[in-house]
């Protein structure tokens, strides 16, 4: 009986320098001048066996922004022949190039929160977060779960290792238990009257958050979430405390005195300013009506207020105790009898 032997790997054999090829470095070098813009092509690198009596000499590439990148150009010759000739001339990137990323497809370059309101997603055919539809199969029980939790009518719907990967990067992002906001929370979510659960089987762990007071207003929570604005939390109302008032004794207080004479005359000049304005603004729309053609009765005369006599100066008390005196004295002589005749 033949014993079976496993088949040897092909050895491949390292090329050989071609010395003819490796010495036409002014030949590759003139080629790679035509090609390139004048005074871009550098010092020659080195030169590779790309085969038999095939060598590529690499030069320094010197245009802007293209930095480590090289002009290869290849050279070879017939086998027995002495004549190098020019196979091809390239520019390639070294191992220091600076090179643009790899490219990717457009829908694999969006990443999530890049979608704008105008932007569309072109659709999936195999994601692996959604799987096919459940469709009614006539029995109650089964259409019931279906429409609670499968979604009845929608071609497809999220898959186990979808759901999975929803809830650990909800739990484990910023509407977690490990936030700073939670932490410092006096209660959970759970135990919140505007916590609102989610359906199907993700009600046991997330809900949606319907406090317009709290920063989670309208988003996805977990149930051991937490903020300062839970509904059923206080805070300890602390008597108001006035402040002493501050009593600057340091400081001068700075008053103007003025003459109350010169106060008077200050106030009669302005009455006087402020009643030659209304005459003036009296006169002015007066001459505007009668440019418009209204007639505009004259002003009255002012007769001017008589003139008032000055009273007559009081006299000190002496005077005037001894004009009474003296009238007294008259009504007494007056009152005695004329002597007979």
């Amino acid at each position: 009986m033949a014993e079976s032997t496993a088949a040897r790997p092909r050895r491949t054999r390292k090329p050989v320098l071609d010395a003819a090829a490796a010495g036409a470095v002014d030949l590759a070098r003139a080629a790679a001048e035509e090609v390139a813009d004048e005074g871009t092509v550098g010092e020659h690198l080195e030169a590779v066996a790309e085969g038999d009596r095939v060598v590529s000499h690499a030069f320094a590439c010197l245009l802007p922004g293209y930095r480590g990148w090289r002009w290869t150009v290849t050279v070879t010759r017939a086998s027995r022949a002495r004549n190098v000739t020019v196979s091809e001339v390239c520019l390639l990137p070294g191992d220091d190039a600076l090179r643009p990323p790899q490219w990717l497809p457009w829908s694999e370059r969006v990443s999530p929160g890049d979608v704008g309101p105008r932007d569309t997603l072109p659709r999936r055919e195999h994601d692996p977060y959604l799987e096919q539809g459940y469709q009614a199969t006539g029995e109650t029980e089964a259409d019931e779960l279906a429409l609670f939790e499968l979604g009845l009518g929608r071609e497809r719907v999220i898959s186990a290792l979808g759901r999975d990967e929803a809830a650990r990067r909800w739990y484990e992002g910023d509407r977690g238990p490990a936030t700073e906001i939670a932490e410092h929370a006096g209660a959970q979510c759970s135990t919140c009257g505007y916590f609102l659960l989610m359906a199907g089987s993700m009600r046991q762990v997330f809900g949606v958050c319907a406090n317009e007071w709290s920063p989670e207003d309208g988003r996805v929570v977990s149930a051991d979430h937490g903020c300062g604005a839970h509904s059923e939390t206080d805070v300890e109302a602390e008597p108001e405390v006035r402040a002493a008032p501050l009593v600057d004794d340091l400081a001068v207080d700075v008053l103007t005195l003025t003459d109350p004479e010169d106060t008077a005359d200050s106030l009669d000049d302005a009455d006087d300013a402020t009643d030659g304005g209304a005459a003036a603004e009296d006169s002015a729309a007066a001459q505007d009506a009668r440019a418009a053609g209204v007639e505009v009765p004259d002003a009255p005369e002012v007769e001017e207020a008589p003139e008032v006599e000055e009273a007559p100066e009081v006299e000190e008390a002496g005077a005037l105790a001894d004009a009474g005196a003296a009238d007294a004295e008259g009504d007494g002589a007056a009152a005695q009898p004329a002597p007979a005749s």
